[in-house]
């Protein structure tokens, strides 16, 4: 059994607007308004005068449940949605684990599933404690990335990346969020960079949305359940339009879907299912025994779910 037993979050507390973004990456007024009416888009969460380890320490300073548990946790899983993080051959980890006393800890980057990392990682380090044995270890997955590049500014057409981190505590026994399934199903025809290829676009843009409820309907099987018993559904903050067309696709409320962060965050790569997470506990949208569901997409084109018990 996995179970997720603490989840923390740092947003920067600098933004900018998608007109001072979308000027700077050279979108024209249309695909900017595009943006802001249609897709919901208003700030992105930024952090200049940051670097990465300071983006992913944020997250760790705000877990406090990791203090005087240093010593259990036997795995970092570090979930990236960028094939390359930093320049070569920086590497953040090291110095981080270090400085918040997880030397001890074996450390390693999961990629290769874009935005949808992190719920690979949460699967894979659950599986890890599982074959130690040990029920009391944990394993700890990072998220949160720097938008150092163009391909990491802009989903073309779709949203702007943001600059949030996260830090989650992994365990192998009962925990505050159960999980109850994960499925993944990767297309790999859409591989490539849509931002150069207009053709690659349509097509990926046209085959999201079944491609998405796929995936969420089919964790929803293998959970035994049926939309009708989800809770909440925790997306990938990409924009409120896709998640509208979802929801018609497949029947479920999108007063549902936690759209909170959409205006006001940015798709934080792999962060955004632990971001929406720490916002509906806040807001106290999940209730003891409440099924919810955690989507996300990664370019390339990786299509998850995951459905936990809270």
């Amino acid at each position: 059994m996995t179970a997720l037993a603490a989840v923390a979050v740092h947003l920067p507390p600098s933004s900018v607007s998608v007109e001072q973004l979308g000027a700077k990456l050279g979108l024209t007024s249309r695909q900017i308004t595009l943006l802001r009416r249609f897709h919901g888009l208003d700030r992105v969460r930024l952090d200049p005068s940051g670097d990465l380890e300071t983006l992913l320490a944020g997250a760790l300073s705000a877990l406090t449940e990791l203090p005087g548990r240093e010593h259990l946790v036997r795995y970092v899983l570090y979930a990236r949605s960028m094939p390359v993080g930093v320049p070569y051959p920086l590497d953040p980890l090291p110095g981080l684990l270090d400085r918040f006393g997880l030397h001890r800890a074996r450390s390693f980057t999961v990629t290769h599933h874009a935005c949808a990392a992190s719920l690979l990682a949460v699967d894979l380090a659950g599986r890890l404690l599982t074959a130690d044995g040990d029920p009391e270890a944990l394993a700890l997955v990072l998220a949160g990335e720097k938008t150092f590049t163009r391909d990491a500014q802009l989903v073309p057409e779709t949203s702007f990346f943001g600059e949030g981190a996260a830090a989650c505590l992994v365990a192998s026994g009962d925990g505050p969020d159960r999980v109850l399934c994960y499925a993944s199903r990767q297309l790999g025809e859409f591989d490539g960079r849509l931002a150069e290829d207009p053709e690659l676009l349509v097509r990926y843009q046209k085959a999201y949305p079944e491609a998405m409820a796929e995936v969420m309907t089919a964790a929803l099987a293998r959970a035994g359940l049926g939309w009708d018993a989800l809770a909440l559904v925790l997306p990938h903050n990409v924009n409120r339009v896709s998640w509208q067309r979802l929801c018609r696709l497949v029947g479920f409320p999108v007063e549902r879907v936690v759209l909170d962060n959409v205006p006001e965050v940015g798709h934080s790569f792999a962060a955004d299912a632990f971001i929406n997470h720490r916002t509906a506990t806040a807001r106290g949208l999940l209730r003891s025994g409440d099924r919810y569901l955690i989507a996300a997409a990664g370019l390339g084109a990786t299509f998850s779910a995951m459905v936990l018990e809270h």
